[in-house]
């Protein structure tokens, strides 16, 4: 019997599998609860950065913009919650369904419901306009998710 083995940095291995991601979709409000604003994000699903997010209505346009902005990344697996639109858009063998694999991502969403109080759903701190609402969430994943200081 003939054994291989081979050594390479994680790096190297991660660059040999493929990016996994997980995505999600965050509800919040924008004036009363009957306008719902919908933070779609994903994020690596080994080291939990940010790759991309956006925000928009719970709607398969909206899903459609996120997966654009992913494209760069050439992800190879997707993990999801098995909402209607993962399940229309993405390739049956890149994704795969449960949330043993997206405790990272609902993790992002708790560390963002206590830091900003505006996604909180039981709160009086809630925007007025889409555009605040959009605005001081897209400040906030830039600072602390990319480390753009604006």
């Amino acid at each position: 019997m003939h054994v291989e083995v081979e050594i390479c940095r994680a790096e190297e291995l991660e660059q040999r599998r493929g990016l996994t991601s997980e995505l999600d979709e965050m509800w919040s409000y924008v004036g009363k609860k009957v306008e719902p604003r919908w933070l779609w994000h994903a994020i690596d699903h080994h080291s939990g950065t940010v790759l991309a997010y956006v925000f928009g209505r719970r709607k398969d346009a909206v899903f459609l913009q996120r997966q654009a902005l992913l494209e760069p990344f050439g992800i190879t697996r997707f993990y999801t919650d098995g909402w209607g639109a993962y399940e229309r858009h993405i390739d049956p063998e890149q994704h795969e369904v449960g949330k043993e694999h997206t405790q990272k991502i609902e993790s992002k969403h708790i560390n963002l419901r206590t830091r900003i109080k505006r996604l909180v759903r039981r709160t009086i701190c809630f925007s007025k306009t889409t555009t605040m609402h959009d605005l001081v969430i897209g400040l906030f994943m830039n600072r602390y998710e990319f480390g753009v200081a604006l």
